[in-house]
């Protein structure tokens, strides 16, 4: 099944869709690995792990789809890229949306914020009219190849106007071709109630987006499950997870003056390689390379064995 075909099905279904947000091709590769089938890209932890900045539109269309293009091969699930505003107008949304469906996402977050935008939980948001993202997401809906790519709608109204205007253009958006809405940032649990019940009878799919320390109360997947949401995204939370961890270990190791005691913090270094994939190398060498060339690497096959054996 295509990968596109595969996360429309998922969002279909009663049960919600979990997906975590990833920063790079380690964090998805532990989102799958951890059982999750599908993943979220994170523009958020995209501009906080490669530039070291705010999630506040400072890194260009290329800089995310080569990084997207990356993660979307160090896994086998489903990858929905961020693709914020589109990066311009109809005819960039366009080569947005035929981008990112090349390098293999199932599916795209297009949203309705002013360029340059921001994450969806920081003040200081500006959207475009209704009407100018009526016609990208019917520009979205005609450059897919594939009709079974996800065009996931975001809006950012709530902020500024109000629930209910996000309401209005959350069936706006659906009647433009989106595949699922994404409302982001109700700021109470009523709030999240009432998206529900205003769009989930008329059948439009919707998400929400539970992040850490953001406007909207955290819940859990089951409560969102009952409410009518098909999807929820965990955006940053890989990324303060990261962040904490690292922080943790080097903080033990500069009091310790070593690196001796630290099996409760970090992967170990065979468990690590077989992560990020080493025995497929060695298969590929052990099928293709000839046994001279083995034997200069590795001293001989029996050896080779080993190593693969021992995980490095």
């Amino acid at each position: 099944m295509k990968k596109t075909t595969a996360l429309q099905k998922m969002l279909k279904e009663k049960k919600i869709l979990v997906m975590p947000g990833a920063y790079d091709c380690l964090s998805a590769m532990l989102i799958q690995k951890t059982g999750y089938k599908a993943v979220q890209c994170s523009g958020y932890g995209f501009a906080a792990s490669l530039l070291g900045l705010p999630d506040c539109g400072l890194m260009t269309f290329t800089e995310v789809l080569e990084h997207t293009r990356n993660i979307v091969n160090s896994v086998d699930i489903p990858v929905m890229a961020d693709g914020d505003t589109g990066y311009g107008n109809v005819v960039n949304v366009v080569r947005t949306v035929r981008e990112f469906e090349s390098c293999g996402c199932a599916g795209i977050n297009l949203e309705d914020q002013i360029w340059p935008k921001r994450c969806g939980h920081m003040a200081g948001k500006e959207v475009i009219s209704e009407e100018e993202m009526v016609q990208k997401i019917r520009a979205a809906a005609w450059a897919r190849r594939d009709k079974d790519f996800v065009i996931n709608a975001r809006t950012d109204v709530r902020q500024k106007y109000g629930p209910k205007e996000a309401v209005k253009r959350a069936k706006a958006y659906w009647e433009a071709g989106a595949d699922l809405i994404f409302l982001e940032a109700p700021q109470s649990l009523e709030e999240l109630k009432y998206f529900a019940s205003e769009l989930v009878p008329l059948g439009i799919r919707i998400s929400a987006n539970m992040l850490d320390g953001g406007r909207t109360p955290i819940v859990t997947f089951k409560e969102l499950e009952n409410m009518g949401y098909s999807r929820c995204s965990v955006p940053v939370m890989t990324t303060y997870a990261a962040a904490k961890g690292v922080e943790q270990a080097l903080e033990q190791m500069m009091r310790d003056g070593n690196n001796q005691n630290l099996e409760d913090k970090i992967i170990p270094f065979q468990e690590f390689n077989k992560l990020i994939g080493l025995p497929k190398i060695r298969e590929i060498e052990e099928q293709f390379m000839s046994d001279c060339a083995i034997d200069l690497k590795y001293g001989s096959k029996v050896q080779l064995e080993e190593e693969k054996n021992r995980g490095r």
